[in-house]
């Protein structure tokens, strides 16, 4: 059962969830669903929606730095609408246990390290050196016009 979750991994998820329905209907099974790895699985449906919340926050951030760096920017409307965009979409996939695990100054170094160095042939001007966001603030006003 192994070698199929290492080569065909669809076709193995296909192949347990038809073995657990046929488990929770009751049926005796001559086949052992294969625990270890749908264990696997269930805990990397977690880390992976958190994964994507941080991605999108780090976006948001970043989006929100480059706007704050460079006020004068044609792209200024367009990195803030992103970021509203990015937003939107980690408020969609948050998750209240996700609170205690995100680590917003993490994210806002990654941030600050991926800002350019320089736009349009200009550096950026100051921006906080520390993280000026709490997570309701990053999430709340996603979803307003």
């Amino acid at each position: 059962m192994g070698d199929l979750y290492d080569t065909d991994v669809l076709e193995w998820s296909e192949q347990q969830a038809g073995l657990l329905r046929r488990h929770a209907a009751g049926e005796k099974l001559n086949e052992r669903p294969d625990w270890d790895n749908i264990i696997e699985e269930i805990e990397s449906v977690g880390r992976e929606q958190l994964h994507s919340v941080e991605g999108l926050l780090l976006q948001a951030m970043l989006h929100e730095l480059k706007a704050q760096a460079w006020p004068l920017s044609q792209e200024v409307e367009k990195w803030r609408a992103e970021a509203k965009l990015f937003r939107s979409q980690a408020s969609l996939r948050f998750a209240p246990s996700m609170r205690q695990k995100l680590d917003l100054d993490r994210l806002y170094a990654k941030a600050l390290r991926a800002m350019p160095d320089t736009m349009h042939g200009r550096r950026p001007g100051p921006v906080p050196q520390s993280c000026p966001w709490a997570l309701p603030r990053l999430l709340e006003d996603a979803d307003e016009p």
